[in-house]
Order: C-alpha cells, then sequence, then structure tokens
C-alpha cells in the first residue's frame, strides 16, 4: 500500500459506514449521478452523496455529466459519501485521526469525513482507477495533462505542481483532452474527468490566460479570500493555504478535444522544476529512464515556500500522484516502458526551473524557451540532430534547438563555476539514488540500471 496509503480493515470500515450514514439523518443532503472516464468502453457511474451545497457543484464541475434522460436508468457502481462536519474517533473508529478517506473496494464504496476539501471527491475515484485499470482492463492511469494536435498527434505531460503542467498542455494550436487525469488504452487516451481544478495562487490574466478566462460565473473557488469590502477574489492572498484552487467545466475552456479523447501519443512530457540547476532543459529517455523518472517523480521546492527552507529541497512522488496509487510504482513503470516500445513513443525529461545555477544565484528557464523545445519536440524537429549524453544522468540532450540559444541546452555550460555544477549534480545525484532504495524491491535490473552514477569532479 505504500507509506501514505494504510490497509485498514472491513470490520472497521462497516462500523465507521454505519456512523457516517446516521450522521446524515435529519440533515439536508445533496444527491449526484455522474460519470467517470471519457472511454465508454471503461466508463464507471458514480452516485455522490455530500453534506453541503458546494460539494454537490464541485462533482458537478469535475465529473462527467450524465443527459437527463440517462439519469433514471443510472444505477452506480460506486457510491461516495462525503460528511465533513463528521469527526471519527480514533480510539472508536480505528483511524489515524478524526478526518479519514476510505476506500472499500469489495462494497465499492468510498467514505470522506472530516473534511471540506472538496479534491478528496474527485481523488478518491482516482485512486480506485489507479487499482481497478491496470488490474482489470489493462489500461495505464496516469496523472498528467494531455492535447491533441491538429495532424491527430496525442501529447501528455507529466508534473508535480509548479512544473508547469497545466500552463505547458493549455497550447492555443492543440486541443485539451484533459488536464489531470487520464487512462492509456489499446484504444488511445481518455480523460477521467468531466473539468479541471486548476491552483489559483497568484493567478493572472497574463500568466494563467486560460484558467482567467475559464472562471465564470459558476466555477467553485476554494480556499481562497477576497479584497475587503467586496466579491473580488484576491489571488495573492494565501492566509489560508497555498493550495488555493477552482473547479470549473472543461467545457469552459474554449480549446478542447471533444469527446475528451485522443489516439495514442506520441510523445510524453516529464516536466521537473529543478531548482539545483542541474538537469537539461529538454532530454530524450531511453524506456528504462523513463520507467526511472516516472517512478522517482522528481521536482525542488524552492526557499521561502516554505518554514525552514533556505535552500532547494528535492521533492519526489511515485508516479507523479504518490499519493493515489495503490500498486507497487514499478508495475505502473513496467507498464509505461511496454507501452512506450510497442507504440514508439517519445519521451522527454523537461526542465522548467533554473539555469545558470540552483535557485538563488541562476535564473529560471524562460517559457518561450520550454514552448520552443516543447514545440521542436512535437514537431519531430528533435529527431535527427546531434545529442550529447549527460556524464551524470546519462540521458541524451540536443546540441541544437529552433528558437533557442544553443548554451542553454548543456546546463553545465550555463554555470559560471564548473566545479560547483559538477558537485551540486552529483548532490542530486545522491539523493535520486537515496529516494530510489524504498522502490528497489519490485523493479526491473534495466530500470534500476538507469539511475544517475556520480563522478569525480574533473
Amino acid at each position: 500500500m505504500g507509506k501514505i496509503n494504510q490497509p485498514f480493515s472491513s470490520e472497521k470500515f462497516d462500523a465507521l459506514l454505519e456512523r457516517v450514514i446516521q450522521h446524515y439523518k435529519g440533515k439536508e443532503i445533496f444527491v449526484r449521478d455522474v460519470y467517470a472516464c471519457a472511454d465508454p468502453a471503461y466508463q464507471i457511474s458514480v452516485r455522490v452523496v455530500t453534506e453541503t451545497a458546494y460539494q454537490n457543484l464541485f462533482v458537478h464541475h469535475m465529473f462527467i455529466r450524465p443527459e437527463v434522460h440517462e439519469l433514471a436508468a443510472i444505477d452506480p457502481d460506486w457510491v461516495i459519501l462525503a460528511a465533513p462536519s463528521f469527526m471519527a474517533v480514533p480510539d472508536r473508529d480505528g483511524t489515524r485521526q478524526e478526518n479519514f478517506s476510505i476506500i472499500d473496494f469489495t462494497k465499492k464504496i468510498y467514505i470522506i469525513g472530516g473534511s471540506g476539501y472538496t479534491g478528496e471527491i474527485k481523488k478518491g475515484i482516482f485512486t480506485v482507477l489507479n487499482f481497478t485499470l491496470p488490474v482489470d482492463h489493462d489500461v495505464l492511469s496516469m496523472h498528467c495533462s494531455a492535447n491533441i494536435g491538429k495532424d491527430g498527434d496525442s501529447a501528455v505531460f507529466f508534473g508535480l505542481s509548479g512544473t508547469g503542467k497545466t500552463t505547458l498542455s493549455a497550447d492555443p494550436d492543440r486541443k485539451l483532452i484533459g488536464d489531470d487525469e487520464h487512462g492509456w488504452s489499446s484504444n488511445g487516451i481518455f480523460n477521467f474527468e468531466g473539468g479541471c481544478y486548476a491552483k489559483t495562487i497568484h493567478l493572472t490574466e497574463e500568466n494563467e490566460p486560460t484558467i482567467w478566462k475559464a472562471i465564470t460565473k459558476g466555477a467553485l473557488v476554494e480556499n481562497v479570500r477576497f479584497f475587503p469590502n467586496s466579491d473580488i477574489v484576491n489571488y495573492d492572498d494565501v492566509s489560508v493555504t497555498e493550495n488555493t484552487r477552482c473547479a470549473y467545466p472543461i467545457h469552459n475552456v474554449d480549446n478542447i478535444a471533444f469527446p475528451s479523447i485522443g489516439p495514442k501519443p506520441k510523445n510524453i512530457f516529464f516536466l521537473t522544476a529543478d531548482a539545483f540547476g542541474v538537469l537539461p532543459p529538454i532530454s530524450r529517455l531511453t524506456p528504462e529512464q523513463a520507467g526511472y523518472h516516472f517512478i522517482s517523480g522528481y521536482t525542488a521546492k524552492v526557499a521561502g515556500t516554505e518554514e525552514g527552507i533556505t535552500e532547494p529541497v528535492a521533492t519526489f512522488s511515485a508516479c507523479f500522484g504518490e499519493a493515489f496509487i495503490p500498486l507497487h510504482p514499478g508495475e505502473y513503470a513496467d507498464m509505461l516502458g511496454r507501452k512506450m516500445k510497442e507504440n514508439n513513443v517519445n519521451v522527454w525529461l523537461v526542465n522548467t526551473g533554473w539555469t545558470g545555477g540552483p535557485y538563488g544565484i541562476g535564473s529560471r528557464m524562460k517559457l518561450k524557451y520550454t514552448r520552443a523545445m516543447l514545440n521542436a519536440a512535437l514537431n519531430g524537429d528533435l529527431a535527427d540532430i546531434e545529442y550529447e549524453e549527460h556524464p551524470i544522468f546519462g540521458v541524451q540532450f540536443p546540441t541544437s534547438c529552433p528558437h533557442v540559444p544553443a548554451v542553454l541546452l548543456n546546463p553545465r555550460n550555463t554555470w559560471a563555476n564548473k566545479t560547483d555544477y559538477d558537485e551540486k549534480a552529483n548532490q542530486l545525484a545522491h539523493l535520486f539514488n537515496e529516494n530510489f532504495k524504498q522502490y528497489a524491491e519490485g523493479v526491473s535490473a534495466e530500470i534500476l540500471n538507469a539511475a544517475p552514477v556520480s563522478i569525480v569532479n574533473s
């Protein structure tokens, strides 16, 4: 189950479920039937029972909305009970704390208590699909965004918060399939959802025009505060949490694919904001390296983002969504590698973070250059050019790219002090390898051999 998801006895679940049902009695509740998975071959129906109207609105926005004539015939595959005002008693209920999110795969019931955070609702079904789709249908479930080009070429974007996943997948020249959760079947890729759940911290029309425009009347904003004596959201106010959000139906986005389905991807991008300034801005991965970096799920927090952080801190989340994967990460990585080979898919590691030095010394990679590198990969412009191998991470990076200064492509060349670069690269490689030890059992030897290696400074 991993270090985040923990087993829970069926007897304790049954008792807690009964207590939640009793908690509902005498209260006004809200019920909505919805679907998950845009591909009809894998679609499931979900009945969501909520204690508040805003949770019900969230469900309307984020899941796939049935047609009115379909509602009477829906016999839900799964049921979610969300009761934010119900607090568990850990000593009695067997929970770790008062709030909880527990899935019973046998009964196909998911209960949430003590939390009004609506993201728990959608992530619970995502966790369900992360188990049922790979195990029962040989479908790779992915925590990613996806879009499709004019020539029918799908692209997939993995990345943790702050790496640019939403920004880079919202390409005016490509139709958005979805921004967060997808499956990859023998038919192609498909969105799990019917909406978007975007982070709004420091949101402006200039830096996120797609999200800004999509937040219309009826959209649900969460954890935000307003300017005094107004109904205008202050997106810079993080007094509640930095995890400020907005939920809206996917049709609020102008340039979308309908239905939310695309062919098998031709390119996959692993996005990382490397605050150490070590990784190349774009590099090509072998299937084995793709498995290693997929399991690692790396990005970095920078100084000032959390109390006590004074220098870059490496952050790893297996498969770019560790909290939501019930299987060993190696199983998802093996499936990814197999699908890569079967479909001749290119996988790219893209550093949207720092160049010329670590955070505080170097500078953030300009968005226009990252866009140019992604476009070059999508257009095939990086297919027949010269590549160089990174001496520590072993990835291949191009020596030239249209509309990108050549000096940026080799990160070591951007540092004034090359010895400092080598030391920082070795440091990051060590962090990768230490993190990966927890997954070594259950991972193929080929993936293990794709790990970075330290070298003697030159």
